[in-house]
């Protein structure tokens, strides 16, 4: 038998593949369709403080080998979590991570200690990147100084181990990923959503009532792949990748491009047993290719 496990130092998962926030819900829909503790983790759909909307419809727009949402983040609130389904999540034998959102800094700090005071949950994920909730796509996450800020505020008042999920809309990323780890990060996710745009040509409006949106889905895993591979060169805390991930084949080259573990999006959406197909691949890949630990080929490109 092949040794899935990957070792994130604050966090051992049995294998490296991960639900991803926002596409997974809050885990339990997809309880019906298999045994969801053959996830090496699964990170719950973004957590505000208070119940929110979200953006108005359309929401969802299909690209060739992408899709563009703007949900704007919508959710029940970090108190209904807790108290309706964390309970249930913590019964699974996999790693339940929290998705922190926050309108400001002060928010995120919040909603962190918040959730720090109940069982459950192996780690948080620190959602300062997504491209739709503000004007124009701003977000803390696209500059080195606001993630710095941010991160170590949430670091302040909650104990759990935090990843720090980073966006795609910048010039450097390495900065605002070297940023997280001198704050305090354990851990940095990437990439979120890239900032797009789809139009319906015969009313010439968008077609997101929000009118700009992030993009996901096989279209953005070669840029996925870069920025992974450019932010593991340089941090020393492990990266998680994401972008694009639709079968096994893709989330071993981003765990060649140096990423520990991976995370699983729109692929939900097109299959939803797409994680634990993924897992069956990786085992299987690696049996054939007579490795003992799937782990050795972390950060193995060669440049």
């Amino acid at each position: 038998m092949v040794d899935l496990s990957s070792d994130l130092g604050f966090l051992r998962l049995k294998n490296p593949v991960i639900a991803a926030s926002g596409t997974f819900g809050y885990g339990l829909e997809f309880q019906p369709l298999y045994d969801l503790s053959q996830l090496g983790g699964l990170v719950v759909k973004g957590l505000y403080f208070k119940p929110r909307e979200g953006n108005p419809p359309p929401r969802l727009a299909e690209t060739p080998c992408g899709l563009i949402n703007s949900i704007g983040l919508q959710g029940i609130g970090v108190e209904a979590f807790c108290q309706e389904v964390l309970p249930k999540l913590a019964l699974l034998e996999t790693a339940i991570i929290a998705n922190v959102c926050g309108e400001e800094e002060e928010e995120y700090a919040r909603v962190a200690e918040y959730l720090s005071r109940h069982q459950g949950l192996a780690a948080l994920e620190l959602n300062i990147s997504c491209p739709n909730v503000r004007a124009g796509g701003k977000c803390p996450a696209q500059d080195p100084e606001a993630t710095y800020r941010t991160v170590k505020r949430v670091k302040q008042v909650s104990p759990l181990p935090l990843i720090t999920k980073l966006s795609p809309n910048v010039t450097d990323i390495t900065a605002v990923a070297l940023a997280a780890e001198e704050a305090g990060s354990e851990a940095v996710s990437l990439v979120n959503t890239f900032l797009a745009l789809a139009i319906d040509l015969e009313s010439r409006k968008p077609k997101l009532g929000n009118v700009l949106g992030g993009l996901s889905g096989p279209a953005i895993k070669p840029l996925a792949l870069r920025m992974v591979f450019e932010v593991a060169r340089q941090v020393k805390i492990p990266v998680i990748g994401l972008g694009g991930i639709f079968s096994y084949q893709d989330a071993l080259e981003f765990m060649v491009a140096g990423a520990s573990a991976v995370e699983v999006g729109t692929a939900n959406f097109v299959n939803p047993l797409a994680c634990p197909e993924i897992i069956k691949g990786l085992e299987d890949w690696a049996e054939s290719h007579g490795l003992n630990r799937l782990s050795e080929i972390v950060g193995s490109l060669k440049v």
